[in-house]
């Protein structure tokens, strides 16, 4: 016999009356916010694709009159987007060995190894979530500054280990572990080092995939910290676009808005192949096992 998952509402819910009604007004409010979320994108897409006097016209129109596709040409050709978005990566990248080594270990600690305090030290950084970033913003600068970290990439890679949301993520993930298992091989001799790399990270893997497109996020849109804190030739893509494209007074709005378009993509090609690591990942991360 083969067994089908019930949803919110049974289908002999939907037989009546209020439930159909309540029903339809739930997915003419989904249908709403999709348009309101997608309808920026076409704007964008389609602006890009207009002349400039187009653009600027009133009132102003939806689709092109004409199209022009080597707009996108010259806005790949106006910043050198490659540059930059290699510049993200290796954000993205340093971020997510700091995001393993620092919080993938200190959660491991928390959950796995007798220490004491233990309940104390998750407490603080769980108070930590509460605290305004902009308020450890100059904190961070001047330490960076005495280390001698400013204009490179690890002044960003450093606190990426600080992240007190993703080590309690990690933490409760790792809860769900049997215990026995890391008792097993402390019996044959395994340090605490080799558990983690070879026990809990294996078996973390889902949840340290939902961090990546985190992280992955947050290289991609963060423009402020990286403006402030590196040098030119270092800053990602999200900089270079507010300091060439947002900033610039002479760049045509349909050139600007094909450059937009253009950087809109991998978050979204990315988001469409790995969502179900998101959906997958924050639901483990969110029960005990």
């Amino acid at each position: 016999m083969k067994s089908f998952d019930r949803g919110i509402l049974s289908s002999y819910d939907l037989k009546k009356g209020k439930v159909k009604a309540a029903y339809a007004i739930m997915n003419l409010l989904i249908i709403a916010m999709m348009c309101c979320m997608v309808y920026p994108i076409l704007i964008s897409l389609f602006n890009g694709l207009k002349l400039n006097t187009e653009v600027n016209s009133f009132p102003p129109t939806f689709l092109p009159k004409e199209w022009h596709f080597e707009n996108y040409a010259k806005a790949w050709n106006y910043i050198d987007l490659p540059f930059y978005f290699k510049n993200t990566m290796l954000l993205f990248a340093g971020n997510m060995v700091v995001t393993i080594l620092v919080l993938g270990l200190a959660s491991y600690a928390l959950s796995k190894m007798n220490m004491p305090f233990k309940s104390g030290i998750q407490y603080y950084f769980l108070m930590t979530l509460f605290i305004p970033a902009t308020t450890y913003m100059i904190p961070n600068f001047i330490n960076l500054k005495d280390l001698g970290l400013m204009g490179s990439f690890a002044a960003v890679w450093l606190p990426a280990g600080a992240n007190a949301f993703f080590l309690l993520l990690l933490k409760t993930f790792m809860d769900g572990i049997h215990m026995e298992i890391f008792e097993s091989a402390r019996i044959d001799g395994a340090s605490e080092l080799r558990c983690f790399f070879q026990i809990a990270f294996p078996l973390s893997i889902p949840i340290f995939a939902t961090l990546s497109i985190f992280v992955f996020a947050t290289a991609w849109n963060d423009w402020f910290w990286p403006s402030f804190i590196l040098s030119q030739e270092n800053k990602p893509l999200s900089a270079a676009i507010r300091d060439f494209v947002l900033n610039a007074r002479r760049l045509d709005l349909n050139i600007r808005f094909a450059i937009l378009s253009i950087v809109m993509v991998p978050p979204v090609i990315i988001f469409l192949f790995f969502q179900k690591f998101i959906l997958r990942g924050l639901y483990l991360g969110g029960v005990k096992g």
